[in-house]
């Protein structure tokens, strides 16, 4: 059985969020290293690679375990973990795990980590893609360095300052009486519908996000649109923004290029759902009816 909760008071706390991390993680930058063997993140893909102490899964400790230094990639310090400095370090996907580390997927649909251990392996791997994708000058192609005190990184050749893409999305569910329209990607797990989500794009504030999102892909139009909460989704830098909305007009029109299939569904007869992690869950176990 998962360690999450099966409820949560809001969307503040939800799995991913920094909330999640208050009282174990003290964040720092790398320039703030005090040296010393600490915790490590080590991150294969989706996965978090742990220890297992008396039955449950732990941080690796220490030095950094055998067969897993490589010089093309350099850990980054992220601050410290329950008073130990922490570093977190990306490794290949064809890495072999060795003796003593067990995987664990920061997606699976049940995860066997506490919650604060699930956030801090998302919030390492965005650090982590920020550092892969922030070495040179989008302006000028010339190296970065980084801030001091700051996650951002300044341009050696025009000066350009550069801080962390956050990218934001709208995820919203819509209801009409006794009903609410729920989509399903073919790559998804068979069965699992979940709501309509997607980009904001330029120029749009976030309620004109989902107007269109639910337009273009279920051919629906929505009214009343009301914010509700956000989640941080490290896959690799989203934040998702929650919404409920009500139906106005229209006939569902699947958007056969992204979805597999959309539909009402009476809340009583709801389908397999969104895993309790994530924040289409939360809006539809607490918003559902109308």
């Amino acid at each position: 059985m998962s360690p999450l909760p099966e409820n949560y008071p809001s969307p503040l706390h939800l799995p991913f969020n920094r909330q999640c991390l208050e009282g174990s993680l003290q964040m720092a930058t790398s320039a703030e290293d005090p040296g010393g063997e600490g915790a490590w993140v080590l991150l294969r893909g989706s996965e978090l690679l742990m220890t297992s102490v008396a039955g449950s899964p732990e941080l690796p400790a220490g030095p950094l375990p055998a067969g897993l230094v490589d010089e093309t990639r350099e850990p980054v310090y992220i601050g410290s973990w329950q008073g130990r400095p922490c570093r977190a370090l990306r490794l290949s996907r064809q890495q072999e795990l060795p003796a003593g580390l067990e995987a664990h997927n920061l997606l699976a649909t049940q995860p066997l980590l506490a919650i604060e251990q699930l956030s801090l392996g998302g919030l390492a791997g965005q650090i982590l893609h920020w550092k892969s994708n922030s070495g040179f000058c989008s302006k000028c192609g010339a190296p970065t360095d980084p801030l001091p005190g700051e996650w951002g990184r300044k341009c050696r050749m025009c000066g350009y300052s550069h801080f962390p893409h956050i990218h934001p999305c709208v995820i919203v569910i819509v209801r009409r009486p006794g009903q609410v329209l729920l989509t399903r990607k073919a790559e998804w797990p068979e069965g699992r519908y979940s709501l309509v989500a997607g980009f904001v794009d330029f120029g749009e504030c976030l309620e004109e996000a989902v107007a269109r999102e639910v337009r273009e892909e279920t051919g629906v139009r929505v009214q009343n649109v009301r914010y509700l909460g956000s989640q941080s989704w490290p896959f690799p830098s989203q934040l998702m923004t929650g919404f409920t909305a009500e139906y106005l007009d229209g006939e569902v029109v699947v958007e056969e290029k992204e979805l597999e299939d959309a539909r009402w569904f009476d809340v009583d007869r709801l389908p397999t759902l969104p895993p309790k992690r994530s924040i289409a869950r939360y809006l539809i176990d607490n918003f559902c009816r109308i």
